[in-house]
Parts: structure tokens; C-alpha cells; sequence
């Protein structure tokens, strides 16, 4: 075993960074950002043990409403929670769904119709 600075050999890096569940990036602290992601995290700790793991989606939908509130603030990150939860029940999909990184322009505060399927959008779509 080398014991020489650049192996890294003979320090002691004491135990791995414990990682939280939920997203740790950078973001915009406004009190509507704040409280949004207060508001899930209490969920998180107290009424999502009673209601189970049964989330079809990666993240779950928790995650996702935290991610999505911090990244895109209340009102747009509100109603991609909102869809999402909507996504997760009988007959919705399933699988990896991440919260997009930032928005279309096609997407504006007075049209949340549009946030249901932030990745899909009208051209993609094949008729």
C-alpha cells in the first residue's frame, strides 16, 4: 500500500458525505421558493410514510415537487408537481421522469395548461 500524499494512501477521509434524497443545486431562496419546498419537506417527514411508496415515477413525486419548486419557483414548479401527481395515478405513466432543467419560451405564467407535459411538445407529436 503506498503511504506517499499523491497515492492518497495514509490519510484518513473519515466517513462518505451522506447525500439527502432531495435535489441540493443551486437555487434562487425567495420566500415562495422557500416556503413551497418547506411545505413538500413536511409532507416528506410526516404524511408520506402513511401513504406508502407507491410513486410509479423516478424521482418520486416528492422529489420531484422539490426539484421542480426550486428550480422553477412556485407558480411554474407548483404546477409541474401538480401534473406530475396527476401523471402518477391508475392509467398515468411510469419510469425515469426528471424535471426539466429550464423551460420553453412556449411556457408562461398565464398558460399552466401547458406545464402537464413540459418535455412533449406540439411538433413531437406525430399524427
Amino acid at each position: 500500500m503506498c503511504n506517499a500524499p499523491e497515492c492518497g494512501g495514509g490519510h484518513d477521509h473519515g466517513p462518505p458525505a451522506r447525500r439527502g434524497r432531495n435535489w441540493s443545486g443551486p437555487f434562487a431562496r425567495t420566500p415562495g421558493r422557500l416556503f413551497g419546498m418547506g411545505f413538500i419537506r413536511l409532507y416528506q417527514l410526516t404524511l408520506s410514510g402513511f401513504v406508502g411508496n407507491s410513486c410509479r415515477h423516478m424521482p418520486t413525486c416528492s422529489e420531484y415537487g422539490y426539484e421542480a419548486i426550486a428550480r422553477h419557483g412556485l407558480w411554474a414548479g407548483g404546477f409541474l408537481t401538480l401534473f406530475r401527481v396527476g401523471r402518477c395515478g391508475p392509467g398515468g405513466t411510469w419510469g425515469f421522469d426528471p424535471v426539466p432543467e429550464r423551460l420553453d419560451e412556449r411556457f408562461h405564467w398565464w398558460t399552466p395548461w401547458r406545464y402537464r407535459r413540459p418535455g412533449l411538445h406540439r411538433s413531437d407529436i406525430s399524427r
